[in-house]
């Protein structure tokens, strides 16, 4: 089967690296994970102190940034290195959370991620997901999803992923901090969260991961016959 771009946009707590991976093991493609990119590069800032809205101390810190995903044969899946160190689990941290939208909302941030990713997915066969995948990094991947869920569904689902890690999370704390994603995803100057004219939207509120999946993989099938 032809490889193609496959991206996918949408709010947070949707599920979009959930389906990403599940579509890369299925295809056999890379996945990509833009948004680990940005936590880590999050971490990285609030590890060294590094002011984001201080542009140049934002560039100098990029410039002593490396990221690399590594596949890790326990967990079947592709994990995010900052410098050398594992930090997939550092960066699913609240802290982190709190401040990954603002991160990802600098122009030299994004910059530097984008042309990163645009260089991961010259070979085609990739699944990437985040919130400006398919208008900005790859505006031309032959199958662009954007996903959307009730917000309710969607604080339920990250309550439930935070609160495996600590029982000290409120619900209160994870509907303010998603609300807060989200107004600033959307409004933020440089490539705001939007849906690609040519996108197709997948609302996944009532709808299980295996009928998601199987959804998902006819609009494949057709995207690839469209290229053949």
């Amino acid at each position: 089967m032809k490889k193609i771009i496959i991206t996918i946009d949408g709010y947070s707590s949707c599920g979009k690296s959930t389906l990403a991976k599940q579509l890369a093991a299925q295809l056999d493609y890379v996945y990509i994970d833009s948004g680990a990119m940005y936590r880590a590069i999050t971490l990285y800032f609030i590890q060294n102190r590094v002011d984001w809205a201080d542009h140049e101390a934002v560039k100098e810190a990029l410039g002593n940034i490396h990221l690399e995903f590594e596949f890790n044969p326990m967990t079947q899946s592709s994990e995010i290195t900052l410098n050398g160190e594992n930090v997939e689990h550092m960066i699913r941290e609240m802290l982190v959370a709190e401040k990954v939208s603002e991160v990802a909302a600098v122009k030299e941030v994004r910059e530097f991620a984008v042309a990163q990713q645009q260089n991961m997915g010259t070979r085609k066969g990739i699944v990437m997901d985040g919130r400006d995948i398919g208008t900005t990094v790859f505006p031309d991947a032959e199958l662009k999803i954007f996903m959307t869920a009730d917000t309710a569904i969607r604080v339920e689902r990250r309550f439930k992923e935070l609160y495996a890690k600590n029982k000290n999370i409120s619900i209160h704390e994870v509907k303010e901090n998603l609300e807060l994603r989200d107004y600033i995803d959307t409004n933020r100057e440089i490539s705001p969260l939007r849906k690609a004219e040519d996108a197709i939207i997948l609302d996944n509120s009532q709808l299980t991961q295996d009928e998601q999946l199987k959804l998902v993989m006819q609009w494949i099938e057709d995207a690839v016959l469209v290229q053949s």
